[in-house]
């Protein structure tokens, strides 16, 4: 048992042509479009709640549109250069223009992620905030987007998973996620849906977790713990789904079918996505135990 990549789905979710010349919106893009209007709109009511904060206020309105345009900035820079730099930088190197081809795809998380805390860093500095209680709205306001980007990569038909016989396999119709390794020997090339898996537990699993804390245990009085939950959360999540999602193909060889790049043997190692997580969860219990010792000096 397993299911075929649904026909009606295109990349493109509107395509036109004006005095002769296509144009298209694709899914990927409006992803990345209503993610940060979502992560507007979530900062927006974080900050105008006045029981989750100790202050009577933290931001204003003009503090929220300087923030957004710092991490819009960073999402959109930070994704990229961190795919070219961490993931193909041979072929950019080869054909550097190309970088600016954003409508090809190819952004990294890892790398938005640090463009995201570049940018937070850069206004909070800039307007005496707390970086930690910045970096809290910042996480809890961000699976949203998560969320919409693996359902585009779904979509896309690209990060696809390993072949598998699981009854929740993806046979996608588009190469190369259509081509299975000969090794396998299968009629059809049957693939674990990972983008669904991510969406479903890097977006909306973690991102009712994250509004619970927030909104029902006030987590946002504890600076660094919403941040510290996300990094812990993000991190084992990507780390589990890189257990079923295929590796970069420029990782994979005949030595390291697997893809690893921290290579221990032929069948155990770590993974591109599994490397940058593991330091981002051990971060994230940094800051939750932190928090928790405040917590408690204050108790005291």
């Amino acid at each position: 048992m397993y299911y075929r990549f649904p026909d009606f789905l295109h990349p493109d979710a509107l395509s036109f042509e004006i005095l002769g010349i296509p144009f298209s919106l694709t899914w990927y893009s409006l992803s990345y479009i209503f993610g940060i209007v979502c992560a507007w709109y979530l900062i927006f009511i974080i900050t105008k709640t006045k029981s989750l904060w100790e202050e009577k206020t933290f931001l204003n309105s003009q503090n929220i549109e300087d923030l957004m345009t710092y991490l819009t900035l960073g999402i959109i820079l930070g994704g990229r250069l961190g795919y070219v730099i961490i993931y193909n930088p041979e072929f950019y190197w080869n054909s550097p223009i190309r970088i600016f081809y954003l409508w090809e795809g190819g952004m990294s998380f890892h790398g938005g992620f640090i463009g995201v805390i570049m940018g937070a860093l850069y206004f909070s500095i800039r307007n005496n905030k707390s970086i930690l209680s910045m970096g809290d709205i910042i996480a809890a306001s961000t699976p949203p987007g998560l969320f919409l980007g693996r359902l585009a990569n779904f979509i896309n038909q690209e990060l696809w998973g390993k072949p598998t016989t699981f009854f929740l396999g993806i046979e996608f119709t588009k190469p190369p996620a259509s081509i299975c390794p000969e090794t396998w020997n299968l009629e059809f090339c049957i693939r674990h849906p990972s983008q669904l898996y991510e969406a479903l537990l890097e977006g909306l699993l973690l991102g009712i977790i994250l509004l619970i804390l927030v909104f029902v245990f006030k987590s946002i009085k504890h600076p660094g713990r919403t941040m510290g939950v996300f990094f812990c959360g993000y991190s084992f999540a990507r780390i589990f789904v890189e257990f079923y999602r295929e590796s970069d193909p420029q990782y994979i060889y005949n030595e390291n079918p697997n893809g690893f790049v921290i290579w221990i043997s032929k069948d155990f190692g770590f993974t591109m996505g599994q490397s940058l997580s593991i330091p981002m969860f051990i971060i994230g219990l940094i800051l939750i135990v932190m928090s928790l010792k405040k917590s408690n000096l204050k108790i005291s």
